[in-house]
Parts: structure tokens; C-alpha cells; sequence
């Protein structure tokens, strides 16, 4: 059995990890679930990888943005090119926070700037401009490089998973392609595995080539319900370990498991302000629910020794 989860502090977070695995994959154990079965999900934002001051996508969106009302001085007067143009860092992560917590006008806005700054975008060239942005980009605040901003126990738990027999998948708000070139390199999670959010896809056909664009509109978006939905979709089996970060996550870990087989839930608390951040605003249902229901919560700065890795792929 694999056990190198050498970022867990010994506690009750490692503890119920290393108890759930190990009564699972106990064979002709009360608990014992087939290989097959044993499915783990991930959210990905503010869960693998830092959110704040606002998510990874979204700072690599902005910049297309700022782009756009640079060519279109017109723009520079709505929102979110307005809060692009100014680097309004507040605006932006505003809109998931009260999204989050139910209100959804500022979000409505920027899904529907994100349509219309990828349409007509091809798959590959879509592909090259977000390995160019890892490539390049840093953390606003942190100071380190974003393919850098992935938390090191949470890749020391996707290996540990799948040590012993788990297949994990990502299921997450952001968008299905921006995940796919990196997730790879960042987290072992390979494209097949990575459920998002999407926009629409139309097929053109040439002389001599195929592709794939984007449309001006979203497929879906891939929170709260939508997750559940989507896991099924892609999967065909419940997960049975589930770990998210805010209200969004809550039907995905509610769908964990059922009443004859275990499950374990964990929800990710970032409460560590001198290695991160320190916030609950979008999390605060998720935490009382978590509180009822006997889930796992994970503390930033109790359960983690470290929360970035040193080394950078």
C-alpha cells in the first residue's frame, strides 16, 4: 500500500484518510469496494490549485479581456472588460464569492464575455495559448509561477489514491479545456479524466483540414447540480472520496457514496493567511454542512507541513 503523504501533519484529516483506504481496499473486509468502483473527484479551484486573488482561469481570461478593450475602447465602460482594463482584481473575484453564495448577475456577465473571447478559437490553438500562459505567468501575490500554485498534499493524495487501486478525476467549475494541457504536468491526471465546464463546439470541414471552434455560448457550466450530472455523465459510477472547497461542491460531495457502501468527504479550509490565504466567503453552507454531517474538514494550517511544493515543472 502506498502511505507517502509526507505534507499531512498526523491528525485527524491523515487519520481518517489513511482509515478510509485502508478499510476499503481491506479485501473480505466489511467496507472492501472493487478496484473498479473506488472513484475519486476532485474540484479543482481553491481545491488542487490556489483561487485567490481570483482563479487561475479567470486571471488568464482577464488578460484576453484587457486585449479586447484595448482594441475596443467601447468595452473599457462595461463590465468585465471595465474591471479588466483597470485591473479591478476586487470585481472579479467578487463575482465567484457571490455566486457562491446564490447571486449570479456579475457571473452572468463574465460567462458571457468568455464566449465571446474564445468564438471561432480553435481546440489546438486554444491548447497552445494556455501552455504559453503557464509557461509565463506568475501568481499576482504569491510570487511564484501559477504551474507552481499547486497544493503538494493534494498531489501526495492522488498519488496515494491511485497507489492503491483509485481512479481520480477532476470535476470542476472551470473550464474542462484550460485544465487539460496542464493537469498532466501538475497533478498526473490525465485529459480523459478532467470534467468542466465547456463551451460549444461546431466541426468545419476544408480541403485539406478538420477543426474544431468554439462557439460564442456556453455548453455547460459545471457547478453545484450540474456536477452530480456531469460526473454520471462521464463516469457511469458514484464517486466514493470527494473533495471540494466551497458551496459549489456540495452536491458533488452529497453524491459521494451511498446508504451500503462507504465514503469519505473532505472539504478543503483556508485558514492559513502566511502560506496562502485566509477566507470561508463562498464556503460558509459548505462548512455548516460539513459540521452536520461528520465530513472531514481539512485545515490549511493544521493538516499541511507544506502547502507548495519547492520544486517547479
Amino acid at each position: 500500500m502506498g502511505t507517502d503523504l509526507g505534507s499531512w501533519a498526523d491528525g485527524p484529516a491523515r487519520s481518517a484518510i489513511v482509515d478510509f483506504v485502508e478499510r476499503v481496499t481491506a479485501a473480505g473486509g466489511p467496507d472492501f469496494v472493487e478496484p473498479a468502483d473506488r472513484v475519486a473527484v476532485f474540484d479543482n479551484d481553491g481545491t488542487l490549485w490556489c483561487e485567490k486573488p481570483m482563479p487561475v482561469q479567470l486571471d488568464f481570461t482577464v488578460r484576453r479581456f484587457a486585449e479586447m478593450a484595448a482594441a475596443d475602447p467601447a468595452l473599457q465602460q462595461k463590465q468585465p472588460w471595465k474591471a479588466a482594463h483597470e485591473h479591478d482584481l476586487h470585481w472579479l473575484g467578487a463575482a465567484m464569492v457571490k455566486h457562491y453564495r446564490g447571486d449570479d448577475d456579475d457571473l452572468k456577465l463574465l460567462m458571457g464575455a468568455v464566449t465571446e473571447a474564445f468564438d471561432s478559437v480553435t481546440v489546438e490553438n486554444y491548447d497552445a495559448r494556455v501552455r504559453a500562459f503557464f509557461d509565463g505567468a506568475d501568481h499576482p501575490t504569491l510570487g511564484r509561477p501559477y504551474r507552481g500554485c499547486g497544493y503538494a498534499p493534494m498531489v501526495e493524495l492522488l498519488r496515494y489514491l491511485e497507489a492503491n487501486g483509485f481512479a481520480n478525476y477532476i470535476a470542476s467549475g472551470g473550464d474542462r479545456d484550460f485544465m487539460r494541457p496542464v493537469a498532466g504536468r501538475l497533478y498526473g491526471v490525465p485529459p480523459e479524466r478532467i470534467i468542466g465546464s465547456a463551451l460549444g463546439l461546431s466541426y468545419r470541414e476544408g480541403a485539406d483540414a478538420t477543426d474544431l471552434l468554439y462557439k460564442a455560448a456556453m455548453d455547460f457550466f459545471d457547478d453545484g447540480p450540474e456536477k452530480p450530472i456531469r460526473i454520471w455523465s462521464r463516469i457511469g459510477r458514484r464517486p466514493i472520496l470527494s473533495v471540494g472547497n466551497s458551496n459549489g461542491d456540495l452536491p458533488m460531495l452529497a453524491f459521494s457514496g451511498q446508504p451500503d457502501r462507504p465514503a469519505l468527504r473532505m472539504l478543503i479550509l483556508h485558514d492559513d493567511a502566511d502560506r496562502e490565504f485566509d477566507y470561508v466567503a463562498g464556503a460558509e453552507e459548505a462548512l455548516d454542512h460539513a459540521r452536520e454531517r461528520d465530513w472531514t474538514v481539512v485545515s490549511m494550517k493544521h493538516d499541511w507541513t507544506n502547502v507548495f511544493s519547492s520544486a517547479v515543472t
